[in-house]
């Protein structure tokens, strides 16, 4: 039997001050105002990488992608999340599945799910049936502000 392992994560972004596209698992919004933050601001690929490395016991996106490294400023999401698939293969684990829930406003994600879920399951190497993407608003109480939030939850197995 294969070891199962799950993990958590969670993220968050204001909008950005000046003029900035949107992503959102990698998927450009356009005419949505964009996400403040040191990389692209992708919300949905933070969270899942937050939850891949929560996973493998691997720390967090912050650990391994600290805001103050130059290198990595405007990183893409689904460059941020490739990277944190190697390190986490590297340990001897793999993806097995993933759950995303994105907070917010706007936009309307249930147009774009499936774009989503295939952009999302490429960089985890696995299928997009083993992807799930849903969205709620927080319906005023400012859970999100303005901007936008994620839970993720990743499942991985090992050896």
């Amino acid at each position: 039997m294969p070891d199962l392992r799950v993990g958590l994560g969670f993220d968050v972004h204001p909008p950005a001050d000046g003029p900035r596209p949107l992503y959102l698992g990698g998927i450009r919004f356009q005419g949505e105002r964009g996400l403040a933050g040191h990389s692209d601001g992708d919300a949905v690929c933070h969270a899942l990488a937050d939850a891949l490395l929560g996973a493998a016991g691997l720390g967090d996106v912050g650990e391994h992608f600290p805001e103050d490294d130059p290198t990595i400023e405007g990183i893409a999401g689904l460059e941020l999340l490739s990277l944190t698939v190697s390190s986490v293969r590297a340990s001897g684990l793999s993806p097995s599945s993933a759950d995303v829930t994105v907070i917010a406003e706007r936009p309307a994600i249930a147009p774009r799910r499936d774009e989503i879920r295939r952009s999302l399951a490429a960089a985890l190497g696995i299928g997009p049936e083993r992807v799930s993407v849903k969205a709620t608003r927080p319906e005023g109480l400012g859970l999100a502000g303005d901007g936008v939030g994620c839970i993720a939850v990743a499942v991985l197995s090992g050896p």
